[in-house]
């Protein structure tokens, strides 16, 4: 018997999407940030059309937006009663009979583990990466914020922050780890939606819907 099953919160999935956006929209201006690969016209030759700053404010909003939901992703894993399926994703994390089941699943030579949590252990992997690399990301962007922006924010945290910096190697340094993290980014982007593709159709328990929907179909002995 298949039944619809209620899997991830309102919350959550606002969470999620608002991440994909922020990400989308700080890898774009970051590259050009990185490298001004357009020239805006210029209207009787006065620079007027500032697009590198234009580029540089929506990179500050978005990646103040990111850190921002990234705090709130935290709370609702650790205390949102409704994410307590993402904790329970731990137990299959650090279960050896678990993993090989899953390995065997992708590689089309056996069934899809019934878990405790609702991400497989290689889900839960790939997540832990992305958050530590979020914080990699959100910290070396503050510290390269606070270069750039002196006052309000930038000189409240610069006190905290320039110790940091100078553990990390430097500001080149942290340049360089700041964009090595978005590289991560791009590359777990594709493998994701791969991976979500696979185990929606493969699987067909609607398992890329409940990300838009919060619902997916399971069969009733699964769910037991």
């Amino acid at each position: 018997m298949i039944k619809k099953h209620y899997e991830f919160s309102f919350w959550l999935r606002v969470t999620h999407w608002i991440r994909v956006i922020a990400i989308i929209i700080l890898t774009a201006s970051g590259f050009y940030i990185a490298y001004p690969f357009i020239a805006p016209s210029q209207n009787g030759g006065e620079p007027v059309n500032f697009l590198n700053a234009l580029m540089r404010s929506w990179h500050v909003i978005f990646g103040f937006l990111l850190i921002s939901i990234t705090i709130g992703k935290f709370y609702l894993f650790f205390f949102d009663r409704q994410s307590g399926v993402e904790r329970k994703s731990f137990w299959d994390f650090i279960s050896p009979t678990v993993w090989i089941k899953q390995i065997k699943y992708y590689l089309l030579v056996g069934k899809h583990p019934h878990g405790k949590g609702v991400y497989n252990p290689l889900q839960f992997m790939a997540y832990i990466g992305v958050y530590a690399s979020i914080l990699l990301i959100s910290l070396t962007g503050l510290i390269l914020y606070i270069h750039v922006y002196h006052n309000g924010l930038g000189g409240a945290l610069y006190g905290i922050l320039s110790p940091v910096e100078a553990m990390l190697g430097g500001l080149a340094w942290v340049r360089e780890l700041h964009h090595i993290a978005m590289w991560i980014f791009i590359i777990f982007l594709p493998i994701h939606i791969y991976l979500a593709i696979f185990n929606s159709v493969y699987g067909k328990a609607g398992a890329m819907d409940s990300i838009f929907s919060g619902y997916r179909w399971i069969k009733e002995k699964d769910k037991k």
